[in-house]
């Protein structure tokens, strides 16, 4: 399905810089860049080649000024990123000599591009599913090199692919259960509700292990969320500051240093980590200080995990039980710091009133026990497997949401399965799981659907 129009874009970020790209796709790309660029070498027009790139200049053909001292290339279709004729043509990265050069193209033919018009062309035109053209705003987001890693890989299919494993088993159901609806007097193989049962829950059983994914997955996407927290004096300002390789928070003697909550984001193990070092929680009569123990205990609230102090070097006292009462239910890892003068605080005890928490000794001054934080964190994150690169995780909130129904919807057609139901009733379920991991990868979704999904890429991709 080609478009019958040819858009243009600035595809490089705003900004000073040594190039800037404009992008053209469709099929008037090259009669444009024609009208446009002249070849430094007096080459005729006509014997510009595939792929190769040109040095010349960009010419207003109305005045005959020069615009710009440019390379330009020209790609044609199906073998491209749009699978149409693309042209791009490099400038200076000067704002001023790109947009002339852009308001030439489109005062030639070209019509400017919608946000992520490019690659819808590539969806629109089967270059790209679904998956792999949402995949591409994440490769441009990526923070990490494990979140752009994981991206790289939607893009290159794997969702697709295992998405199209799970969508294969289904059909192969439906043909099954419309075969026995509509041919029950034939001569074929009688579909049991034991048979039919079994192979529902062999599809439930794939979609979970694919949805299982998705919390290492949205972390990976939009970060962890991280509260230090402790009374006042234990280290948490250390422990900030040993993470972030640099003194950005108050590091005194002085109990209730840290009258607000400090934030930062940074990477631990390449996984993106929002850090929040909290006020010490205390009783007090300060109001500053008070508010901020109201921020540590709002960042304590949101936090996908809590890094929770102990001053090892002493017994815990009641500021420390009330804080872990608290901990109860959260993903904690409980650092026994200021090992080095010494530890009362019995680890055996901390297990009993926080069993599952990982317990870490340390002495955060002297680095140690950073270390052994970093490496809890990932495990933390990718429930106890270091993530192998070519592991396949579900980021995308819109697959998670259509993941979470599409497994709603077959095990309720296992539930009708169990209590012998008509196979009628059991298909709508079987077929509505179907089409819903089907706007996964965009085989089944509506226009509103793919306008939204692009709408949140930038000009010129």
């Amino acid at each position: 399905m080609l478009m019958d129009d040819t858009i243009a874009a600035i595809a490089t970020a705003y900004g000073e810089g040594g190039i800037g790209i404009i992008r053209l796709s469709g099929e008037k790309s090259k009669e444009i860049l024609d009208t446009v660029f002249v070849p430094k070498q007096n080459e005729y027009r006509e014997s510009i080649v595939n792929r190769r790139l040109y040095y010349g200049h960009i010419v207003d053909p109305a005045t005959k000024q020069v615009v710009d001292e440019v390379l330009a290339v020209y790609m044609k279709g199906p073998h491209t990123y749009t699978a149409e004729d693309i042209v791009e043509v490099n400038c200076h990265g000067s704002i001023v000599a790109l947009r002339k050069t852009l308001a030439l193209i489109l005062k030639s033919g070209a019509r400017l591009a919608e946000k992520g018009e490019f690659t819808k062309r590539a969806f629109l035109n089967g270059r790209l599913d679904l998956s792999q053209a949402e995949a591409v705003i994440d490769i441009v987001r990526a923070k990490t090199d494990k979140t752009f890693d994981v991206a790289l890989l939607q893009m290159e299919g794997a969702l697709s692919q295992r998405v199209g494993q799970i969508r294969q088993a289904l059909m192969d159901l439906l043909v099954d259960i419309t075969v026995n609806l509509d041919y029950p007097d034939e001569d074929i193989e009688i579909l049991t509700y034991q048979k039919l049962s079994e192979s529902i829950l062999l599809i439930s059983n794939m979609i979970d292990a694919l949805q299982a994914t998705s919390g290492a997955g949205r972390i990976l996407r939009e970060g962890l969320n991280v509260a230090i927290i402790g009374k006042p004096n234990v280290g948490k300002s250390s422990l900030m500051n040993a993470l972030l390789r640099e003194s950005r928070a108050i590091v005194t003697e002085i109990p209730g240093t840290t009258r607000d909550t400090i934030e930062e984001v940074i990477s631990i193990k390449d996984i993106p980590v929002k850090l929040t070092d909290t006020a010490g929680i205390r009783e007090t009569e300060d109001k500053i200080e008070k508010i901020g123990i109201e921020k540590s205990k709002e960042s304590f609230n949101r936090a996908d995990l809590v890094i929770f102090i102990l001053d090892g070097s002493k017994p815990m006292e009641s500021e420390d039980l009330s804080i872990i009462e608290k901990l109860e239910g959260r993903n904690v890892i409980v650092l026994l710091n200021k090992e080095d003068l010494g530890i009362e605080v019995s680890q055996e005890k901390i297990n009993q009133m926080l069993p599952g928490a990982t317990v870490i000794r340390s002495a955060v001054k002297n680095g140690h026990g950073i270390n052994a934080l970093e490496d809890a964190i990932e495990r933390l994150v990718f429930g106890g497997k270091v993530k192998q690169e070519d592991s396949l995780l579900v980021t995308n909130v819109r697959h998670m949401e259509l993941l979470e129904q599409a497994a709603a919807a077959i095990k309720d057609a296992g539930t009708m399965a169990k209590n012998a139901e008509a196979l009628d009733f059991i298909e709508v379920d079987v077929r509505r799981s179907w089409e819903l991991l089907g706007e996964i990868i965009g085989e089944s979704v509506t226009e509103d659907i793919i306008d939204q999904v692009f709408a949140r890429f930038c000009l010129g991709k």
